[in-house]
């Protein structure tokens, strides 16, 4: 039997709910991307940044993580703040913007129905996240938005929640992988003021200097 493709495919079929969606907005949006969003950023980078899913009018539409809604806006923002990103980003997949020594993908590779991956949703998709993971030599360090996030790098790494659980502003050591984990920058989360600018800043300057230290 032929091992699973490291990639979903555009017409990936493994979860027909998310395929269901994904022809419905094809069929709403033909020029969208709407297909499962690929990974952004270099191989060779040192930071990981896991997201949870494509949002419909954000990344489903753009074809690239955290494009085109709020939490792109925060997110590269803040990356730029501290070193893993340059050039302008406008929210659009042919801007200017570049990651540095840090990659984006998503826990979930489809755009999900309310933005609520189903738990087999969660588990089927992390077979494209553990190569994704495998596939950066040098990988040191992983950022995780949200706990569902969170909790599928950990299972994709081979770890115990117990052994790492959640919280905004936490950080595990899993094998030779620092994870770093924090509220997802949502808008919903920003307007409820469950993450602030500054709780997100914080996370990232402590990612800064871990790696400025491993130099």
């Amino acid at each position: 039997m032929a091992a699973p493709p490291a990639k979903p495919g555009r017409n990936c079929p493994l979860c027909p709910r998310l395929v269901a969606f994904r022809q419905a907005w094809r069929e709403r949006e033909p020029s969208w991307f709407n297909a499962p969003v690929p990974s952004f950023g270099s191989l060779d980078a040192r930071l990981l940044i896991v997201g949870l899913a494509p949002g419909v009018r954000g990344a489903n539409r753009t074809g690239r993580p955290f494009t085109g809604d709020f939490a792109g806006d925060l997110l590269y923002a803040t990356l730029k703040e501290y070193g893993f990103a340059r050039g302008t980003f406008e929210a659009r997949i042919d801007d200017t913007l570049e990651l540095v020594d840090a990659r984006v993908t998503n826990g979930v590779r489809c755009v999900p129905p309310e933005n609520k991956p189903t738990p087999a949703e969660i588990n089927t998709c992390r077979e494209f996240l553990n190569p994704t993971i495998a596939e950066m030599p040098k990988l040191s360090t992983i950022v995780v938005l949200g706990r569902v996030a969170h909790e599928t790098t950990v299972k994709a790494l081979g770890a115990k929640r117990a052994a790492a659980p959640f919280s905004h502003g936490g950080r595990a050591d899993i094998g030779a992988l620092a994870l770093f984990s924090s509220y997802h920058c949502s808008r919903y989360n920003t307007n409820t003021g469950v993450l602030t600018p500054k709780m997100f800043r914080a996370v990232f300057a402590a990612v800064r200097r871990h790696l400025d230290a491993q130099r």
